[in-house]
């Protein structure tokens, strides 16, 4: 058995969680099935409580959006922390800094890199310092620890940054089967966005490619899938575009009820400035729905295979521009679709599990400085 402690600023239950809360979730679950104990040390939120078991993965909630890195420090440096095998530091754009009080028994999980993020979300000085702590000091500090990258993309990237590309392993994401009832495909043209409502999202891209194509598809609709804080504001922006009639915010769905609005669509798009992999594209994959993304965000580029499973756009007018061509051309839209689909198959969460665990198995007991 190895003792295994995920330092995490967020989990699912938590108002911001999404799809890294979800790979750390889904692993840690099947790490739990395999004989391991598991620890999720993460931000408390709302009436969550401070700890409680689930599905045999303990989640130990402490300190806010920002004080949860110093609570989580703490807990590496307790003497509980020090019992783990294991400390896995979830860098989701700050890091933890466990190599600050451990010096083995220590894996970085990194799902991508947040240059655009910071210079959105926090414009000026504040963004600047996010991506010099990102780009800078991340790969200073834990210069001699193996890191877990989600794509090839993200590891191409932290080799960029310095990372020794012998101690980056790349652990995809995983997709859950599918096994529910069939759901025809909307009769009239269909559009669906999963994604958390944040800015580096650009849904509103979604929103300008219905804009844009109204005139040519009367009958036109995007179903917008998920939650966050961003909401107001693309609501706002679909007031002013004249399509409140055209498009419906669902908020976040329980998985069967997401996959019924995404198999329903004809297409999904996934207009993110950056993603680590793209696991919102593959859960669409599965039910068949081919996805149009950008080309430079990064891990999309390999959970879309262009031209095989989805398209990739350069830029928006691009993505008006493919979106129109799959709404007109059903023959090439059938044909992504079953290709999606057939590859959304070759991915489990028990493999990913499984490859997370055999790094584990060498890091745990190994020095790393």
């Amino acid at each position: 058995m190895t003792r295994v402690a995920f330092l995490s600023w967020r989990d699912t239950t938590h108002p911001d969680g999404g799809g890294a809360e979800r790979y750390l979730e889904e692993v840690a679950r099947r790490l739990v099935g395999a004989g391991h104990e598991v620890t999720v040390c993460c931000a408390a939120h709302g009436t969550a409580p401070a700890d409680e078991v689930v599905r045999g993965v303990r989640f130990r909630r402490r300190g806010g959006r920002l004080t949860v890195y110093p609570r989580g420090l703490l807990f590496a440096a307790s003497r509980q922390g020090r019992r783990q095998d294991v400390i896995v530091d979830v860098v989701n754009g700050l890091p933890f800094g466990a190599r600050l009080v451990r010096r083995h028994g220590l894996v970085v999980l990194l799902h991508h890199l947040h240059r655009e993020q910071w210079k959105m979300i926090y414009p000026g000085v504040r963004g600047t310092i996010g991506w010099l702590i990102e780009s800078r000091l991340v790969p200073r500090l834990y210069r001699r620890t193996p890191f877990v990258a989600v794509s090839e993309s993200t590891e191409a990237d932290l080799v960029g940054l310095g990372v020794r590309r012998d101690l980056v392993s790349v652990v995809r994401n995983g997709v859950d089967s599918r096994t529910g009832r069939a759901v025809e495909r909307s009769p009239a043209p269909r559009l669906c966005v999963l994604a958390r409502l944040v800015p580096h999202k650009q849904i509103e891209h979604a929103l300008h490619v219905v804009a844009a194509l109204t005139g040519t598809f009367p009958e036109l609709r995007l179903d917008i899938v998920g939650a966050g804080w961003w909401a107001a504001r693309l609501r706002a922006l679909c007031t002013d575009l004249a399509l409140d009639e055209r498009v419906e915010f669902h908020g976040r769905l329980a998985d069967e009820e997401r996959d019924v609005v995404l198999a329903r669509a004809w297409l999904m798009l996934a207009p993110s400035v950056r993603e680590g992999w793209g696991i919102a594209i593959m859960e669409a994959a599965a039910v068949g729905t081919p996805t149009v993304a950008y080309r430079n965000a990064g891990g999309v580029t390999e959970s879309v295979v262009a031209g095989h499973t989805g398209l990739l756009a350069d830029d928006l007018a691009d993505l008006v521009r493919l979106t129109e061509w799959l709404l007109r051309d059903e023959v090439a839209r059938t044909r992504l679709s079953e290709a999606a689909a057939a590859r959304a198959g070759g991915f489990s969460w028990d493999q990913a599990a499984s490859e997370f665990a055999a790094v584990l198995a060498k890091v745990s007991g190994r020095r790393t400085g």
